[in-house]
């Protein structure tokens, strides 16, 4: 027979899913019909007792829905010290159609936050308009606006033509390093790399997301406090 106490810590072990804080929305811009669009969202675990912060989506019509979770174990768990835990989930939203689409996250909870994103028509059907460098990781220098995009290239065929910064006008720059190929034969080398960029202050905020391009849709994101 189950105690009271034997009850109380079987709970006490079990975990329940609940919403969690939410800081902000980040929506890279540039994304067509032929992209796998994302959403950024950037929030915090309340204390350890929080863990496997995790996302789903829901799409209807032109409403793009997103629970962001995480696992609450009971507050005697001795695993639970307080300590506020950031985190920062990339929610790849699919292909969407050409369109306005709203972006609704934690809705009915109060940590909900709004947003939206815009969806341009292909006009290729290629998923890449460009050759991107295989960025891993963005590195950051101590007290710079300077970040090093590091990485491997799968050959030394390919070099760094430009980087271009593109706003949203709000508080996300996606980050396009574009490469061009300068041999006709290209073996495969993994090439090691690190690019410096200035990031640019035309956002006025105090921390923004570098939304980094890469190869078939993928990307790097980190967030750039501005202000030190």
């Amino acid at each position: 027979m189950l105690t009271s106490f034997s009850i109380f810590a079987v709970n006490a072990g079990t975990p329940v899913e609940i919403a969690v804080p939410i800081e902000d929305i980040y929506v890279p811009t540039g994304f067509d019909s032929n992209d796998t669009s994302e959403v950024i969202i950037s929030g915090y675990l309340p204390n350890l007792c929080h863990k496997s912060p995790a996302t789903k989506t829901t799409i209807k019509g032109n409403n793009i829905d997103i629970q962001v979770t995480a696992l609450k174990y009971h507050s005697t768990n001795p695993m639970c010290p307080e300590m506020v835990v950031p985190f920062l989930e990339t929610v790849k939203v699919g292909l969407l159609d050409k369109g306005n689409y709203s972006i609704t996250v934690n809705g009915k909870t109060p940590f909900k936050k709004t947003s939206k994103i815009s969806i341009t028509e292909s006009t290729s059907s290629a998923v890449d308009s460009y050759i991107y460098a295989n960025v891993e990781y963005v590195e950051r220098e101590e007290a710079s606006k300077t970040v090093s995009l590091k990485g491997y290239n799968p050959s030394d065929c390919l070099v760094l033509d430009e980087v271009k910064f593109v706003s949203n006008k709000s508080n996300t720059y996606s980050v396009l390093p574009i490469m061009k190929q300068i041999r006709d034969f290209c073996p495969m080398k993994m090439t090691a790399f690190s690019y410096d960029v200035e990031v640019p202050t035309e956002i006025k905020k105090e921390k923004v997301l570098l939304h980094v391009r890469g190869m078939d849709g993928n990307s790097v994101n980190s967030l750039f406090n501005t202000v030190q």
